[in-house]
């Protein structure tokens, strides 16, 4: 190995090395609040060493990693992601009962397995960096051991995500015994000299799908979804929802891309019905809920949805746009998804999480701030304009026109109408008399951290939504690297 190539590697090496650091530290000494500052200096600088690593991009960094512009970008919106998390992590968890210092320590080990996921060029990286995320999320939603919500919910995503690994795992092994090849551009040359796709092959990409189908939780792959959504702890949720889905949809993408479109094609119908089945069923289950956590995560599984149109689209036109689309969407995504359960992650008490509806009741007249930025939230959520949100919809409607995907665009409008509904709904309650309320939250000075990351949050999803052309020029610069 290079200087080179280890310079590229540096933010990955890095990130391990203060996971490495917070554990040294919770052995040397347990302090909530120092185990906190080491995990967030370390985030803070891999995110100085990815500007470093940029400059030797396009590399081949090892047999098995390619660090380029695309993996180097979806790094810094996963350790930026991770550092808001963070943030609500601590307000969270300071005076909860027990000792929480193992909780950053799986946060670090979790966006470490998520950075080598998009990195990945093999499916070994790509297996172990799935795997390293998946089992730092068991523990994390299980980590309240006195409660019976977060085992249960730990339990749940243990099992399933069991199950998708083998789908993996069986997957890639049919492609690994028909081409003997685990690279994704060696699969991709593979199928490309092939007149027709062989039937294992098929079969083994279609498992590897329905495995990823599960880390997404796109349809029928999503019933674990609401039931880990409401009982993890609120930030961990935002976790599961952004870091861990955003990871895994990068790495999808690139493994398609790399692959061609050779691989596209058969599958356009199954990703087709996927999509739909995703925001319809989505939308319409969210529109029973009474649980907020619930609710948004059928609406996350809408959202999946949404981006597998732009993937779609993908096969069908210039690979550039899809990644384009996707990526701005899913940046617009994680600000307001982590917004949202922020908000919840604030409400909550050590005694109850604030999931049920009744707690938002008349939350405008009572904390007016919160109230406002969960409003914000929603109405990108939605896609409303002067939000990011409607940005990001307004690409993936444009890849789907493009794409001629007419079935899949009339599936976005109807969803679109649907999900309008339910976060109206939630506005509406917020703004009920408060009289009728039956939970009282007084504002917190100690929660100066929560505060901070949600009005960064708020500047952020309504700076994208008015001027979003820097933030599209560079992520022009990096779809183009996907060429």
């Amino acid at each position: 190995m290079n200087s080179n190539q280890l310079v590229a590697l540096a933010p990955i090496m890095t990130l391990a090395t203060a996971t490495i650091a917070v554990m040294l530290t919770i052995a040397i000494r347990r302090n909530f609040v120092l185990t906190s500052s080491v995990a967030a200096g370390g985030i803070i600088m891999t995110l100085l060493v990815l500007g470093i690593a940029w400059q030797e991009t396009p590399i081949q960094a090892t047999l098995l990693i390619r660090v380029d512009d695309y993996a180097l970008f979806f790094m810094a919106l996963l350790l930026l992601a991770g550092l808001a998390v963070l943030g609500f992590c601590y307000d969270y968890f300071k005076y909860r009962e027990g000792e929480n210092e193992e909780l950053l320590l799986l946060l670090l080990t979790a966006l470490l397995g998520a950075s080598v996921l998009v990195a990945s060029s093999h499916f070994a990286t790509f297996f172990l960096g799935l795997e390293m995320l998946s089992i730092s999320l068991f523990v994390l939603i299980g980590y309240p051991l006195n409660q019976k919500r977060p085992l249960e919910a730990a339990i749940k995503y243990l099992i399933l995500s069991g199950v998708s690994s083998a789908f993996l795992l069986m997957g890639m092994a049919l492609i690994y015994a028909q081409i003997g090849e685990l690279y994704f551009s060696g699969i991709g040359q593979f199928i490309a000299s092939q007149p027709a796709m062989n039937a294992m092959i098929l079969s083994g990409v279609i498992l590897i799908v329905a495995g990823l189908g599960f880390k997404l939780s796109l349809v029928p792959f999503h019933l674990w979804t609401p039931d880990v959504y409401q009982g993890a702890p609120a930030p961990i949720t935002a976790f599961i929802a952004t870091v861990s889905k955003g990871a895994v949809f990068v790495l999808l993408l690139r493994f398609f891309i790399s692959a061609h479109s050779h691989v596209y094609t058969p599958l356009l119908t199954v990703f087709s019905v996927i999509a739909v089945l995703s925001i319809l069923g989505g939308n319409l289950l969210a529109l029973l809920q009474n649980n907020v956590k619930r609710l948004l995560a059928y609406s996350s599984i809408a959202h999946m949805g949404y981006l597998l149109v732009a993937f779609i689209a993908g096969g069908s036109i210039a690979p550039t746009l899809a990644v384009e689309s996707v990526t701005f969407y899913l940046i617009a995504y994680f600000i307001t998804t982590i917004g949202a359960f922020g908000v919840v992650s604030v409400l909550s008490t050590q005694q109850t999480e604030a999931g049920d509806i009744s707690f938002y009741r008349g939350l405008f007249w009572r904390r007016p701030w919160l109230s406002g930025t969960f409003t914000l939230m929603l109405l990108s959520l939605a896609g409303i304009p002067l939000t990011a949100g409607f940005i990001g919809k307004f690409y993936i409607f444009t890849s789907g026109a493009d794409g001629r995907l007419w079935g899949l665009l009339v599936a976005i409008i109807a969803g679109s109408g649907l999900g309008l509904y339910y976060y109206l709904k939630i506005i509406v309650v917020m703004s009920m008399n408060v009289e009728a309320t039956t939970h009282e939250s007084e504002e917190s000075s100690s929660e100066w951290i929560s505060t901070a990351t949600l009005a960064t949050l708020s500047l952020l999803l309504v700076w994208l939504g008015i001027y979003p052309d820097q933030l599209i020029t560079i992520i022009q610069s990096v779809s183009n690297m996907m060429r």
